[in-house]
This record gives C-alpha cells, sequence and structure tokens, in this order.
C-alpha cells in the first residue's frame, strides 16, 4: 500500500511522505480505521501524536464491505461509494498534515468488512486505532459494520479506542493499568511502561478485587498478598523502567467502576484482552467490554502476545 495507487488503494496523490523500502518496521505502523460516514477527528489527533512519539508510519484505512447478493445495487453505488471513501481518505490525510507535518502517511481504500480488514492488517502493526461511536451491545455484535468489540478481541497487536471528546494524547496524565496476574495483564502492563517512557509520563498500575464483607483482620491480610503480588508483577518493569514514576495501589470494588473512575484523569486506561473468538459470537472480556462504554479516556487492549 505504499507504491503506486492500485486497485483498492486510493490515488498517490492521497498519500504523502511515505519512507522508503528501508524504512524500519519496527517499531510498526500505527494503523486507524476511517469511517466516511463519522470522520473519527480524535482518533486521527490521537494515532498521529502516537505515530510521532513512536517515530512510526500512519496508515489511514477505508473498508468497503460487500454488499448481499439481495441487496445489490448497480455499479454506479459502488462507484459512488468509493468515490465517497476516496474523499473521506483525502480529508483525513489532509487533517493529519494540519496536526502533524512531515509524519508519514499513507492511505488505503480497500474491499471487504471493516473490522476483517484491519484484523487483517493488525499482522506486523505496532498498534490500531480506532474511533468509538458507542455503540450498543446488539449493534457491535450483529452489525457489519462493527468495528470495535472485533478488532479489540482479534487484532495481532494493541488496539486503541479513542471516544469523543478524547483526552488530548500528551500533558502530564498517568496512564493507567490494571494488573490481576494474568498473563494479558502482565502484557498489558508491559505495554503501559513503553508507552509511559515514549511519553515521559508516570504510570498508575490498579489491582482491583471484588470480595465480601470479611473481618477487618482478615481484610488487611488480603489487601497485603496482593500489594505483594502487585509489587511482584511490576518488578521486573520498574527495574527495566528506572526513571519512570509508578504509582502502586491496591482497590476493593468492580473493575470496570474503579477504572472508569481511574480513566478521568487519565491519558489512557491499558488492559489486558480476555477471550478469543470468530468474527461473530466473539468474546471480550467483561471488564475490558465495560470499560469501552464508561472509560473518559482512550482505553489501549493489549494480547498477551506482542510484538516488541
Amino acid at each position: 500500500m505504499t507504491g503506486p495507487a492500485t486497485r483498492g488503494d486510493v490515488p498517490s496523490e492521497a498519500a504523502g511522505g511515505v519512507p522508503g523500502a528501508g524504512a524500519p518496521e519496527a517499531p510498526g505502523d500505527v494503523l486507524v480505521g476511517v469511517d466516511p460516514q463519522d470522520f473519527p477527528v480524535p482518533a486521527l489527533a490521537w494515532a498521529a501524536d502516537e505515530a510521532a512519539r513512536r517515530r512510526a508510519r500512519l496508515r489511514l484505512v477505508l473498508a468497503l464491505p460487500p454488499h448481499e447478493a439481495r441487496n445489490a445495487g448497480p455499479d454506479h453505488r459502488r462507484s459512488t461509494e468509493r468515490w465517497a471513501g476516496e474523499t473521506a481518505l483525502v480529508a483525513a490525510a489532509e487533517t493529519v498534515r494540519s496536526l502533524r507535518p512531515g509524519l508519514p502517511v499513507t492511505t488505503a481504500l480497500l474491499d471487504g468488512r471493516p473490522a476483517e480488514v484491519l484484523c487483517r492488517l493488525s499482522e506486523g502493526a505496532g498498534l490500531v486505532v480506532v474511533g468509538s461511536r458507542r455503540l450498543s451491545r446488539a449493534e457491535e455484535f450483529l452489525s457489519t459494520g462493527s468495528v470495535v468489540v472485533p478488532v479489540s478481541a482479534r487484532a495481532d497487536c494493541p488496539v486503541a479506542v479513542v471516544g469523543r471528546p478524547g483526552h488530548a494524547a500528551g500533558g502530564p496524565r498517568s496512564l493507567v493499568v490494571g494488573v490481576d496476574g494474568s498473563a494479558y495483564s502482565v502484557a498489558a502492563a508491559a505495554f503501559a511502561f513503553r508507552e509511559a517512557a515514549l511519553r515521559g509520563t508516570s504510570v498508575r498500575a490498579l489491582w482491583i478485587w471484588r470480595w465480601p464483607a470479611v473481618p477487618p483482620a482478615e481484610e488487611r491480610d488480603a489487601v497485603r498478598e496482593r500489594r505483594r503480588l502487585l509489587a511482584g508483577a511490576l518488578a521486573p518493569l520498574r527495574s527495566a523502567h528506572p526513571d519512570i514514576e509508578v504509582a502502586q495501589e491496591v482497590l476493593r470494588g468492580h473493575p470496570v467502576e474503579e477504572l472508569a473512575r481511574a480513566s478521568a484523569d487519565a491519558a489512557a486506561v491499558v488492559v489486558g484482552r480476555r477471550g478469543r473468538g470468530g468474527y461473530t459470537g466473539m468474546r471480550l472480556g467483561s471488564v475490558v467490554h465495560g470499560l469501552l462504554h464508561r472509560a473518559e479516556c482512550p482505553v489501549i487492549t493489549v494480547p498477551s502476545k506482542q510484538r516488541e
């Protein structure tokens, strides 16, 4: 998608600042899903800042879903859709250039369901960024245009969901990460520390658990044990990033509620992915799903294995 325009690509004048063939692959492109019906300016701005921090290329992708055979219209309908898609991509690229002059940007108009296209392109990418329309659960799972839940559940790299209005990508806010000792949360914590190093900010690590009423002495023991587990999970990361300020907290409560509360003052909330599945009927952890609806800042979902 970086060479001359081909079938499925926006004409070359819609792309600019493309790095040469010898450009390094790491840390991977920042990939943005563009929706022509809901132009994702907050997501574009957030992704552009992220790509600049990573010194990575920004790839703007718009996918045109296929028509059902019974609803297929004349060819001119598809041509109109492609024209609208190309127009949206040109506008998105111009928006990015106005925000981040000189940032390498490419665009591509591809055929396929948006979630499937983004998941396929996520292999080898450093980060996927999508805008959130806060759809109902039925719309997220049943609509052919649903993107947030399928991509968050299946992408090969971390996925950032940026709502409206999104927090500014910069600033002094900490990165909040949920930790529970699982492989997913360990991967999320590792991502949060790398992000904090790029941003020059701090990390706020939260271990949240739900427990029925217990005697005060037993509760103190439980909190002490979870503090020990949290410290142990973060110890290698703190050793690898000694300059990052870290706050470690153990909280009682519902994870969605506590993380959503913490999101009010966060640059982003980073959580591990749970569950897997196909394009329809996939599972995504209840905490992640709840945060996608309630968080007041971008939510970054991290798979248990990811590119370094």
